[in-house]
């Protein structure tokens, strides 16, 4: 079995279950409100919402009791799709460092996808913070347990694989920061893949 399948993923927001109770419309309304709150929600209510998405508040709140729910669905949802898309680059044959890069960069897309309305915005939401630390968690652990492995294989020398990690799995949220953003010459996603690489290519053997 690999070591990657014995880490414990993020909780879902969205369990199973309520997934699968979800009807096609109110999946359509919720791939609506993606590309809406890119360009800030605070401001809205739910029956703004409900109007922009062209359902009514009845469909809207049989989704979910408010806004601020509304937006963890969709910040869940997001983070789902993008782990899921960085796990399948990762093939069983690729040797640790390149499926570090590959996991990363694949990771550093939901980097690139961030506006100031929405990183502003999201911090009024506390419950989002805890949601996106834990796959920020997993996102460390995954690129700790490559490492671990890199070492073992000899790849690269005995170093503290937990602290190499924290720095490699951190980058992109960083240079996400709007404050950051605005001092970088290229996007926060392009520098943190070329930050990646540095390290990596110091780290080798």
């Amino acid at each position: 079995m690999s070591p990657l399948a014995a880490l414990e993923r993020p909780r879902p927001f969205l369990d199973r279950e309520r997934r699968t109770q979800l009807t096609q419309r109110q999946r359509e309304v919720l791939e609506l409100l993606d590309p809406m709150f890119r360009d800030g929600f605070a401001d809205l209510t739910m029956a703004e919402i409900a109007a922009r998405a062209g359902c009514s508040l009845r469909t809207l709140y049989a989704l979910a009791p408010s806004r601020d729910e509304l937006v963890l669905m969709v910040v869940d949802r997001q983070l789902w799709r993008i782990g899921g898309d960085a796990q399948r680059i990762i093939a069983e044959d690729m040797p640790p460092l390149d499926a570090i890069r590959a996991y990363l960069r694949a990771a550093h897309v939901a980097v690139g996808r961030a506006t100031d309305a929405w990183s502003r915005d999201l911090s009024t939401v506390p419950a989002v913070k805890a949601l996106v630390d834990s796959h920020n968690q997993y996102l460390v652990d995954v690129t700790r347990v490559l490492l671990d492995t890199a070492v073992a294989r000899g790849d690269v020398a005995d170093v503290d694989t937990a602290a190499i990690a924290r720095v490699l799995a951190g980058l992109g949220r960083s240079f996400a920061a709007p404050e950051v953003a605005r001092t970088l010459r290229s996007s926060p996603p392009q520098a943190a893949d070329e930050a990646v690489d540095i390290i990596l290519r110091g780290l080798a053997r």
